[in-house]
């Protein structure tokens, strides 16, 4: 299966999973593990974990912002959190109504920064966000 986007480099490295990492997945596509070209099933939280990774899909604003308040918990458990925020490109010509812009605000307003974007699939964008260094102690 080819690698989405340009770098050739795998998901699971672009994404920066790792073996020892608790990852929690939100709303994945059933092909997820299928692009990761890994089972990592393995290493998915049960309901008393707190991630150390989470990948969260978002096809509106609505869902975006209510699954992110729904974290905003575990920031505080686990400042240095790894949220991966992924939404539908354009050129999958799926209806909705969530651009880059809105997860970058809406993290911006909420002490996430994203440092790096990617493309998922041939169809899912991601933005990484994480608590910017100097206000991790703060929350």
């Amino acid at each position: 299966m080819p690698t989405a986007g340009y770098s050739g480099t795998p998901l699971l490295k672009k994404l920066g999973i790792k073996e020892e990492m608790k990852v929690q997945l939100i709303n994945e596509p059933v092909d997820y593990f299928k692009w990761l070209e890994k089972d990592i099933s393995h290493q998915l939280i049960n309901k008393k974990e707190s991630p150390d990774f989470v990948h969260l899909f978002v096809r509106s604003k609505k869902e975006y912002e209510s699954e992110m308040k729904k974290l905003k918990p575990v920031c505080k458990v686990k400042p240095n959190i790894t949220i991966w925020v992924s939404w539908y490109k354009k050129s999958a010509c799926i209806p909705t109504d969530i651009t880059e812009t809105d997860i970058r605000n809406y993290a911006l307003q909420n002490d996430l920064v994203d440092v790096k974007v990617c493309a998922v699939s041939e169809q899912w964008s991601g933005l990484k966000l994480v608590i910017p260094f100097v206000k991790r102690n703060s929350l």
